[in-house]
C-alpha cells in the first residue's frame, strides 16, 4: 500500500517566518508557520523572506520536496512585485534577459508591466509611500530561486520592490497552483486531482 502524503497551500503573510520555529531574538516580534498550520511533520517547499508574502507549498514528501526545489527543473514561479518608478521597456527586457548577481546572470524571465493594480488587500503594514515617487506592479516568472533574486533584479534596474507576492507555482507543464480562493493566512489542502499530478514528480 501507498504511502498517503499530506499537501498543503498555504497563503503567507507578510513578516511570518518560513519555518515552524524561531529561535532568533527577535522571535516574540514575529510570528512562524506554526501560528497558522497546526499539521505536524510538513515542511515548505522552498522558502518566501519574512517580508514577502504569498504562496506557499508545504508536504510531507521528501522526494517532491527535493524534485520542487532542484534548480535543474526550472519549476516556474510567478510573483507580483510592486516597485518604486515606472518601468521601462528597456528595465523590462533586461529582467527578462538576465541580471548578473554576485557575478552570476540570472535564467531568462518573463517581466510583463501590470496596467491595472492587482486587487490585493492591503498590507499591514502598509508599504512606504512618497508623494514624488510613483509606483507600479510587475508580474515576473522566473524558473530558479536565488536568494531574495526578485528584489536584487528589481533593484539593478533601478526599480527597488517595496512589497513582493508569490502568487503562483507551476508544477511539471500540467499543473498551476495559485492564490485563489485563498485569504491572506489561510490555506487548504490539495484538491486529489491537484495531488495526483504532484506525485508524478516523484
Amino acid at each position: 500500500m501507498n504511502q498517503k502524503y499530506t499537501y498543503i497551500l498555504f497563503y503567507k503573510p507578510y513578516n511570518v517566518l518560513c519555518q515552524f520555529t524561531d529561535e532568533s531574538p527577535h522571535a516574540s516580534n514575529r510570528k512562524t508557520l506554526k501560528d497558522y498550520i497546526n499539521i505536524a511533520n510538513v515542511y515548505s517547499v522552498g522558502r518566501l523572506d519574512l517580508d514577502s508574502e504569498g504562496l506557499l507549498l508545504l508536504t510531507d514528501n521528501p522526494r517532491v520536496k527535493h524534485r520542487l526545489c532542484e534548480p535543474s527543473f526550472a519549476h516556474p514561479r510567478t510573483y507580483w512585485s510592486q516597485v518604486e518608478n515606472i518601468p521601462t521597456i528597456e528595465a523590462l527586457k533586461k529582467l527578462e534577459q538576465g541580471i548578473v548577481i554576485k557575478r552570476k546572470k540570472t535564467k531568462k524571465a518573463i517581466a510583463t508591466l501590470l496596467k491595472i493594480e492587482p486587487n490585493i488587500p492591503p498590507r499591514n503594514p502598509p508599504i512606504r509611500h512618497r508623494l514624488k515617487i510613483p509606483t507600479a506592479w510587475i508580474e515576473l516568472t522566473l524558473t530558479e530561486g536565488r536568494n531574495r533574486q526578485v528584489k536584487r533584479m528589481t533593484a539593478a534596474v533601478g526599480n527597488p520592490t517595496l512589497r513582493l507576492i508569490r502568487v503562483k507555482i507551476g508544477i511539471n507543464n500540467k499543473l498551476e497552483l495559485t492564490l485563489k480562493g485563498l485569504s491572506s493566512g489561510e490555506w487548504r489542502h490539495l484538491t486529489t486531482h491537484e495531488q495526483k499530478i504532484i506525485e508524478q514528480l516523484a
